[in-house]
């Protein structure tokens, strides 16, 4: 089954581990974080995919470094992923977070709570610390629909936890028919997403988070002590648990629209397409679209909601009025949208997310998947290419920023 068909969730817990089992494990971070380095090393500026940096630098790992061959495999994709963020123009990555991935090979969650990992010499068996009153993580580890998959440990002041993810075959649901509804999603910078409904999903505090994070970098490796080095990656830390809270709470507001406005479908602009188009955007946010589709991917699939990807050229240009299409009708500067020709005028963003659920319409069925559309969803009706703009005939308020 391939990997998107799987919803996907990660229960996060301590662990109760003896100074032996301590002491193997600090060893792996240790050796993970090396052996992630030295794959980036072989393979920057000459490859990026993970079988490319597997075939490059597969070897390399496992004669340098201690780790086994299953987690040499592990370093080398996530040493891809690394490269692939940091492509066009961004700084080679350098590894410096305690933090190791582990799959089904490397690792074996057992009825009685505790797993088994593999480490640089002997499989260490350590207790889950679950709360006392059950908590969230009971929700997977005691329902069988619920399978251990890819998890990563992590080793923070002086304690290890670890993020235990799981997986489950995604609903069945029969694709939406041709006479869906379809919800366009405009992706950028200074607005994160904007819905076709004109639900407004900000990124300003994203990225003044980000911003102050790499102020206190560039100040705590300047210092370049131990302690220095400690509160860096406690800060890295820190940052992620915000983006990634954050992310959830905007796929949430995604899907809260498609209920709201009784749609069948998701559109967004080809995630490689929308980095290439928007000129403030850098890696970073590239990692941030892709982990807002995969949170709106799984949210959605439980509300029986397909999610595609359709072109998002000119989108950004064209006038959702009169189809007029020129790169002058949108101001970068002031964030509008004004129509040369017919002079209608909404926000950039607004616009360019009615396009993208419009071309979704107008591309038609997609005959292999069997989806298609035949109306998009805009904050007062729907429009189809036939009949127009249709009022709905009742609704209630909605949020327009979040």
């Amino acid at each position: 089954m391939a990997d998107t068909e799987y919803c996907r969730r990660t229960a996060v817990t301590g662990l109760s581990v003896s100074p032996t089992d301590a002491t193997r494990l600090r060893e792996l971070v240790e050796e993970w974080k090396r052996g992630c380095q030295l794959a980036v090393n072989e393979a920057w500026g000459v490859c990026h995919t993970r079988s490319e940096v597997q075939q490059l630098a597969y070897d390399v790992l496992r004669e340098e470094t201690d780790l086994g061959s299953q987690h040499a495999v592990l370093a080398t994709h996530r040493a891809a992923e690394a490269i692939k963020r940091a492509r066009d123009g961004g700084e080679k990555p350098e590894f410096t977070a305690p933090t190791v991935a582990f799959d089904t090979r490397t690792m074996t969650v057992f009825d009685d709570r505790t797993v088994s990992l593999t480490t640089t010499r002997e499989r260490v068996r350590c207790e889950l610390d679950v709360p006392d009153d059950g908590g969230y993580q009971t929700e997977y580890l005691d329902d069988e629909r619920w399978e251990p998959a890819k998890s990563a440990l992590h080793y923070r002041d002086g304690e290890f936890v670890f993020h235990l993810g799981f997986r489950t075959p995604r609903p069945g649901m029969d694709p939406p028919t041709e006479g869906a509804t379809v919800l366009g999603v405009d992706l950028g910078v200074e607005n994160l997403a904007v819905t076709s409904t004109a639900r407004f999903f900000p990124a300003g505090d994203l990225q003044h988070r980000r911003e102050e994070f790499e102020r206190v970098r560039a100040s705590l490796e300047a210092t370049g002590t131990r302690s220095a080095q400690r509160t860096l990656r406690q800060a890295g830390y820190r940052l992620d648990q915000q983006v990634g809270h954050r992310l959830h709470e905007v796929a949430n507001g995604i899907v809260a629209e498609t209920d709201r406005y009784d749609c069948d479908l998701v559109a967004f602009g080809e995630l490689d397409e929308v980095r290439e188009m928007l000129p403030d955007a850098g890696p970073y946010h590239q990692w941030l679209f892709e982990r807002l589709l995969s949170f709106v991917e799984y949210r959605a699939a439980e509300r029986d909601i397909a999610v595609v990807e359709v072109n998002p050229e000119y989108t950004s240009q064209r006038c959702m009025e009169c189809g007029f299409t020129h790169p002058q009708n949108r101001n970068l500067d002031a964030g509008q949208f004004e129509c040369l020709k017919c002079g209608a005028s909404a926000n950039d963003d607004y616009n360019a997310a009615k396009n993208i659920a419009f071309r979704c319409v107008r591309r038609g069925p997609l005959s292999s998947r069997g989806l298609g559309a035949a109306a998009c969803a805009l904050q007062s009706g729907v429009v189809t290419p036939d009949d127009g703009f249709t009022p709905y005939a009742e609704l209630s308020e909605a949020p327009k920023s979040d």
